[in-house]
């Protein structure tokens, strides 16, 4: 049973997503080969091996540097016939979802999306996919011969396992067609930490009071090496950047710990958030809704327990 593992890059730098969906395809116990599009640093190509991937396809047609779905699919599919893969693995992500549609579709692959866990194979082929914004779990069973798996972050543990991955150059063959859609503008994500790629994320309300009072917020957060984000009043006010809105709306995460600071906790927002393994809750009404759902709670005023807490982050450190 051969695995193949798309991972997907920016800036010629993998994502850490990505690492985690190799970590997973070597969970399953088989080869895993992963497969790279577009310009990637090639030190981040071999990287690839320390989480399991013992070889590297790499497209490094510029054509390729943009994530058009067509193009993408067409390359993964004959790459996962010509190394005689069952499995495709990738993460749950507005670039692999969709790719990873198209490749079920073409190869005749059962598809499972939003999956937390490696699957049970002790009788059958069973992965546990998130539901209902998170809510729930359900049961699947793949019994189709050629499988394709979108994992959400987290799914698996991310630990070093291996060496330097063997890089094979490949030259696909590409037509007009697999370019029929364009991309014409891209809003970059700002940050030294970007919201879907985050292990902590830090994030904002009203009970800022105001965008001049977000200062304390980015400093905690490049103590923590954070992202930051908001809820979805603070975006729609101007307050903050639109990519920072965390929801269901929104950008929904995943992180090791979630600190949600002077935000009440509305069902919208609990929707993007209720995947993270930790959360801390930080608001001055006992209250807010959002401690229902916390792990930890502080009920004090931010202004008065952010700048406490970061020093004493600071001084552990």
């Amino acid at each position: 049973m051969a695995t193949l593992v798309f991972v997907e890059s920016a800036e010629g730098k993998i994502r850490s997503t990505s690492l985690e969906a190799v970590a997973y395809a070597h969970a399953l116990g088989a080869g895993v080969t992963a497969i790279a599009l577009g310009t990637v640093d090639k030190a981040e190509l071999e990287n690839l091996g320390k989480y399991g991937a013992q070889k590297v396809l790499h497209a490094a047609d510029a054509k390729l540097d943009q994530g058009i779905v067509q193009a993408y699919s067409s390359v993964i599919t004959k790459a996962m016939q010509d190394e005689n893969a069952d499995i495709l693995v990738l993460a749950n992500s507005s670039l692999g979802t969709p790719v990873a549609a198209k490749v079920a579709i073409r190869i005749g692959a059962g598809f499972a999306s939003n999956v937390v866990e490696v699957p049970n194979t002790s009788n059958g082929f069973v992965v546990k996919r998130s539901i209902y914004t998170g809510k729930a779990f359900s049961l699947v069973e793949m019994k189709s011969a050629k499988k394709v798996i979108a994992i959400k972050k987290n799914a698996a543990e991310l630990k070093e396992v291996g060496g330097t991955a063997q890089i094979v150059s490949i030259t696909p063959s590409l037509t007009d067609a697999d370019f029929n859609a364009k991309i014409t503008a891209t809003e970059k994500a700002t940050g030294e930490v970007l919201l879907p790629e985050a292990n902590i994320v830090v994030s904002g309300g009203r009970g800022m009071k105001g965008p001049e009072h977000w200062g304390i917020l980015e400093e905690l957060a490049k103590t923590l090496h954070a992202a930051t984000g908001c809820s979805k009043p603070v975006s729609d006010m101007g307050w903050r950047p639109h990519h920072e809105h965390v929801g269901q709306t929104g950008v929904k995460v995943a992180p090791q710990l979630y600190i949600a600071i002077g935000i009440s906790g509305a069902i919208q927002h609990l929707a993007g958030v209720n995947s993270s393994k930790c959360i801390v809750v930080i608001n001055k009404d006992p209250e807010a809704p959002f401690f229902k759902a916390a792990d930890y709670g502080i009920v004090g005023d931010a202004f008065d327990v952010i700048p406490k807490l970061t020093a004493a982050i600071k001084a552990s450190k």
